[in-house]
């Protein structure tokens, strides 16, 4: 067996330089538009149109981020605002019921109409995401939220894929346990508060990570249920940017610089926390 090893070795190490160089050009292809959109975002609108695949600015021009200050007669503040506003309290509803909804159908499995949920949260993740805004058009217009920033909210807090990361962390959970704690006389309330959320903890983070991530990108439902640029967010104001500026390249880049920074930030800050623990609690499972 010895001598299997150390006839294995060599030919690893080429395998592995393969595959590192093939890892590390599908990196590139992925890195190359952020570091385009950040460098464009510094350097001028006839300077990204004679030389648009350059990545080293000819100078830093901040000229686009002053100008940014106000888009439409509205401060980029508020968009900002109401970006952090409305995808915090979207994830953070979203998250409670989706959680609460999959643990439900995992003490029970059986009851009515359970079934149709799963099923109906599997259909919105194959449905475009833009014609389920029409009938949650009319849903916020009947119930009167339209345009306010508890419908927008209420809308966004809907992630399908949310509620399958809880059902199929609930499905490792053994129902021994469940029952061995009501024997011992704890109630619903504190299989939930004692038991789930404890070993739960590093699911709910990644949903958390997720969810925010998927809200935070969001434009087309915020401006089709908005009624005006007090609810809009980063993307959407994103969105609008070239019908007020025409086609200005800098200005553009500038603007998704702000708004894709900081989730890549976020992301890479947390992201290694996150699976991390996820990992460690599927060890201790």
């Amino acid at each position: 067996m010895n001598d299997a090893e150390f006839t294995a070795a060599p030919t690893s190490r080429p395998v592995a330089i393969i595959l590192y160089g093939i890892a590390t050009v599908v990196a590139a292809i992925f890195i190359y538009p952020f570091l385009w959109m950040v460098v464009s975002s510094f350097r001028t609108q006839e300077a990204i149109l004679s030389a648009p695949m350059r990545l080293l600015p000819e100078s830093f021009d901040t000229t686009a981020f002053r100008s940014l200050a106000t888009i439409g007669g509205t401060a980029l503040s508020s968009f900002a605002w109401n970006s952090l506003l409305i995808t915090v309290l979207a994830t953070a509803v979203g998250v409670c019921v989706m959680g609460l909804g999959a643990y439900a159908l995992y003490r029970n499995p059986r009851l009515p109409l359970f079934t149709s949920v799963r099923y109906g949260f599997l259909l919105t993740i194959m449905y475009p995401n833009m014609l389920l805004v029409i009938p949650l058009y009319f849903v916020s217009y009947t119930l009167g939220l339209l345009g306010s920033t508890l419908g927008i909210v209420l809308v966004m807090s809907l992630v399908p894929l949310v509620f399958f990361i809880f059902v199929q962390f609930f499905r490792t959970i053994p129902h021994e346990m469940i029952e061995a704690a009501r024997i011992d006389g704890a109630s619903e309330w504190q299989i939930l508060t004692l038991i789930i959320l404890p070993i739960a903890r590093p699911v709910i983070l990644t949903a958390v990570l997720i969810a925010f991530l998927m809200n935070w990108k969001q434009w087309f439902p915020i401006m089709v249920l908005s009624t005006s640029p007090d609810t809009y967010t980063l993307p959407v104001a994103l969105a609008a940017l070239n019908s007020e500026y025409g086609v200005d390249f800098q200005a553009t880049m500038a603007l998704a610089t702000i708004t894709v920074v900081p989730v890549v930030v976020l992301f890479l800050a947390t992201q290694r926390r996150v699976m991390g623990s996820f990992m460690a609690g599927a060890v201790k499972g």
